[in-house]
This record gives C-alpha cells, structure tokens and sequence, in this order.
C-alpha cells in the first residue's frame, strides 16, 4: 500500500483543534447544538470563532502559518502518520458524517484502515466499572468477532473498552480511538494495553502527537466509533452512561445498534435492556453479531487466516466432532495425551478453538 499521506489543510485543522481544546471546553455541553460532534460540523474559522471569539484571529493566523514541513516531522518523532479526506486511506464510513474529522492521525498499522469497510467492523462499548459478567462477555466477543475476521473498535477506556480490545489482541485485529494524541497512553494505567495495540492493532485520533484530553474529546471520539463500524454493540451501560451516546450517534448514521441482555437488577445493565426495548439486536455471542450484519450463516472475508499442518486439522476436525477434551481428542486421533494438550494449546493461540472456565474446549468462529 502507498505510503499514508494527509494534505497540510487537514492536518492544521487537528492542530487546531488542539489548541482550540480548552476553549471548546468551556462551551461544550449536553443541549442541543453545543455538544462537541454539532460544534465539530463548523469550518475552522466559525469553529475558531465560537469558541474563542477574542482570540480567534491569533489562533487562525498562527495555525495557517504552520509549515508543512513541522507538522510532519512532529508525527514523525512521535511515530505517527496521518491520512486525510481527501486520501484513498481514509475510510469511506467516515465519510457519511457531517462531522467527520479531516484528518485521522494513527499509531501502528495503516493496513487495518486500507479498503475498511462498516460490514467488516464492530464497535463494542460499555461501562467502566462493568461486572466481571460484563467483562468477560466483552472480551469474548472481541476474540470471536476478530478471529471470525471482523475489525473489532473500541475506545481503550477502562472496563468494557479495555476487555474488547484485550479479546482482540488475541486474532491481533483491532482499532482504539482516542480522545487525545495517538501517542498519549489514556488513561496512563493503560500503558500496556496501548503499546500492544499500537504493535498489533491500530491506534487513531483526530487530534495531533502530545495533545491532551479534555471532556468533549470523548463524545467527539464516540462519532468516529460509531462510524466507523457497521454495528455498535453495548455490552453494559448505566441509563446516563456515556456509551449510550455512541449508540445514537451511531443510530443517527443508520447504523445497526446491538446490546447484551443483563439482570434488571443491575445498574449497568438498565442502558443495553432498554435499547433492547427500543429494538436493537440481541447480543448473547459473536454468532448474533455477524447474524444480525451480515445474514444467517455469512461470514466477513477473513483478513488473516493462518493455515492448518495436518495434525492440527485432526484435532480440530474431532472437536467438532463433538470431543471437548484432552482425553476425548486423543481417543478420537490416538494423539497421546500429552500430545493432544499441546495441539489443543496451539489451536487456542491460533483462535480456532476456546477453553471453558471447566476446561472443556470448543470451535470458534474462525473458519
């Protein structure tokens, strides 16, 4: 693929926003025409202008007078690069939103981004303080829903974001966006997470290298998950959770709203019940996922299958024979037991079959 490349236009325009950030703060709130996506749809200028009106022509002038050159050698000393609207790289999802960013900086692999599709990605979302049900449905569904070849987005935060991303990293196909510089690990305690996905997955922003977070950075990185993915799903949200405005971002963009069903009598589980409610789609696995986006029994290309030796194959073809453990698969092949145990192993880190908590394995979605 060529080389990502993002015209001096678009890349101002992030640096702008950077320096617009404490002033949008102060303007940025929950009515109607003042949250941070409807104020993201004005030109630089109007934008300049509402936010910081005394100073509008001074943070214009010195943005303008960017040279092209700084802005690329600052991405690249933070090891970044950056594509634009006007280029082949950036997603076409994106660009059905009024409010899309013009420029996109990203950290790790720009392949993830090449020819990206909605049908080909999920955005999953959901509280930070989840239950440990809601974590591990979370990371489950993102290890299913990346092995099956899907593009597994989400926002790197705690509880539910970092679980998704965590499944993930597993099929190693995944995208974090951030509400501050692509290279600022937020939050901080996430360092780990962050590095792995910059070395497997994708790290993007609309906002440049160093550039800190502010409040209305979230609900403006919201947009760019829900554009981006084909189906938002929620595994669990408070009724005034934040990760329900993603859902209606996302609704507003047409496109499909899942949630994961959870006890009523769980706080974090009021928002995904009452979208259910509303009609969204049942999430109980990866399987409703790609059922609801792509049809009963269809599945996405799968970007990165690795190929079975024949070993390997046997014991996949006895787990799904109906052998679930390690004895079972070394009856059905006359592996030793020893044997099978390892071949198992292989097959879990490849993502072509799951353990269960009672150490009984089982096929994947990975084809």
């Amino acid at each position: 693929m060529a080389e990502p490349r993002a015209c001096p236009e678009c890349l101002r325009r992030s640096w702008l926003l950077a320096d617009l950030g404490p002033y949008v703060e102060r303007i940025a709130t929950g009515e109607v025409g003042s949250r941070s996506p409807e104020l993201l749809r004005l030109s630089s200028e109007e934008l300049a202008e509402v936010a910081a009106p005394k100073v509008a022509a001074q943070l214009l002038a010195r943005n303008a007078a960017l040279p092209e050159e700084r802005l690329n050698e600052e991405l690249l000393v933070a090891g970044c690069w950056a594509c634009c609207r006007h280029g082949d790289l950036y997603p076409d999802s994106l660009r059905d939103a009024d409010d899309a960013p013009w420029a996109l900086i990203g950290r790790g692999s720009p392949k993830l981004l090449e020819g990206l599709e909605p049908f080909e990605a999920v955005t999953i979302v959901g509280a930070r303080r989840a239950t440990s049900y809601g974590r591990e449905i979370a990371r489950e569904l993102g290890r299913e829903l990346a092995a099956a070849g899907m593009t597994v987005v989400s926002g790197l935060a705690f509880g539910i974001d970092g679980c998704a991303h965590r499944g993930a990293l597993d099929a190693g196909r995944t995208i974090a966006v951030l509400g501050c510089g692509p290279d600022v690990a937020y939050p901080a305690s996430h360092r780990t997470l962050w590095r792995r996905v910059c070395e497997v997955g994708l790290v993007v922003s609309e906002l440049p290298p160093g550039a800190t977070p502010w409040r209305w950075t979230f609900p403006a990185r919201n947009r760019i998950m829900a554009a981006l993915a084909g189906m938002t799903v929620v595994v669990e949200a408070a009724k005034r959770s934040g990760s329900l405005i993603t859902m209606d971002l996302a609704a507003d963009l047409g496109r499909d709203l899942g949630a994961v069903p959870g006890p009523v009598t769980s706080r974090v589980s009021a928002g995904p019940n009452a979208l259910l409610a509303s009609g969204a789609h049942v999430i109980r696995d990866a399987q409703d996922v790609l059922d609801a986006m792509l049809g009963p029994g269809r599945r996405p290309i799968n970007h990165a299958v690795p190929s079975l030796d024949p070993d390997l194959e046997a014991v996949l073809v006895a787990v799904e024979s109906g052998a679930s453990t390690c004895d079972g698969v070394a009856a059905a092949t006359g592996l030793s037991g020893a044997d099978a145990a390892a071949t198992l192993s292989r097959l879990e880190l490849l993502g072509y079959v799951k353990c269960s908590s009672l150490g009984a394995y089982g096929r994947t979605l990975l084809s």
